[in-house]
């Protein structure tokens, strides 16, 4: 267990220090602003979707805890390239690993999976997954999404 809590500690660290995809997105055709009022942490997204449903390019941009901006940071790395209907999964099966809803996490979610035990955090939840309810909130063209309450008591 301790490997896995070193990784998980050396990839949370290395993506909040040097976040992938940050910054603005120049011809971005969704965006959506996030913020969670009980810990201060906001988060932006910019999308630019083609014709057939691709991500071509996903940025963020914002402020919170080193799990916030890691989330953020992998999510994007997570869904570039990815169809709509693809990414949206991959957002359903991110959910529910971080509220405990499955006792295995997805294949597909690659280093995403170091995610997982922020479920024990209940807290921390709304931190991991402010980004990706963001991330939701552009791809359908809603512009704000405040705090993330997945029925979770902070």
């Amino acid at each position: 267990m301790s490997d896995f809590s070193d990784l998980y500690q050396d990839l949370i660290i290395d993506h909040q220090k040097n976040p992938r995809n940050f910054g603005e997105m120049v011809g971005a055709n969704h965006h959506a602003d996030g913020f969670n009022p009980l810990c201060g942490d906001k988060i932006a997204v910019d999308l630019k979707v083609n014709g057939e449903g691709v991500i071509e390019d996903v940025k963020f941009k914002g402020s919170g805890c080193a799990i916030s901006k890691a989330s953020a940071s992998m999510m994007t790395m997570a869904l570039k390239g990815k169809k709509t209907g693809e990414a949206e999964k991959m957002f359903h099966e991110f959910h529910d690993m971080v509220m405990g809803k499955v006792e295995k996490p997805a294949a597909d979610l690659g280093k995403l999976k170091v995610f997982a035990g922020v479920k024990e955090y209940p807290a921390r939840v709304k931190c991991a997954s402010l980004a990706w309810h963001t991330f939701e909130a552009a791809l359908h063209d809603e512009k704000e999404v405040i705090s993330t309450d997945d029925g979770v008591d902070p």
